[in-house]
């Protein structure tokens, strides 16, 4: 195959490909190198729009690492995002007996009828802490792609 028939990834592709998304000390959060490769199609929210980003433009065949600052990743930490609960509004959203540790992941209606979830930075008699930043907020990320097909 010639270098100018090589499919390259562009807005809408169908892809088969392995990705891995990595701390920058190199623990996974998530992997397909180790099993079946994913296949997607671009623009399905399959993956976050920064990876879709990077991807645009590889060569079927791309082996490729990205270094994400954490404002092309999750974000910055956002301190707004730091709120206290009362123990009234934690114990509505809660079942009943629910029991809380420090680092739990706990969903809260939203208005309109969402969801979003925080996790419990304290917790007290009066009112909890809870961090609703994205988990990989604040931090740089490594993004690794190997393109196997693109359609």
């Amino acid at each position: 195959m010639s270098p100018s028939t090589v499919p390259v990834v562009s807005e809408g592709a169908y892809l088969t490909l392995h990705y891995r998304l990595a701390s920058m000390a190199g623990d996974n959060i998530i992997t397909t190198f180790q099993a079946s490769p994913a296949t997607l199609q671009l623009g399905n929210g399959q993956l976050a729009p920064f990876l879709e980003t990077c991807l645009i433009g590889l060569p079927e065949g791309a082996h490729q690492s990205f270094v994400l600052t954490p404002e092309q990743a999750f974000g910055p930490r956002n301190p707004e995002l730091l709120q206290r609960v009362t123990r009234a509004t934690l114990d509505e959203n809660s079942a009943r007996d629910a029991e809380y540790k420090i680092g739990d992941l706990v969903d809260f209606a939203a208005p309109g009828g969402g969801r979003f979830a925080g996790i419990l930075r304290e917790i007290n008699d009066g009112d909890a802490l809870f961090d609703f930043n994205h988990p990989l907020a604040g931090q740089s990320l490594t993004f690794e792609v190997k393109i196997i097909g693109v359609l």
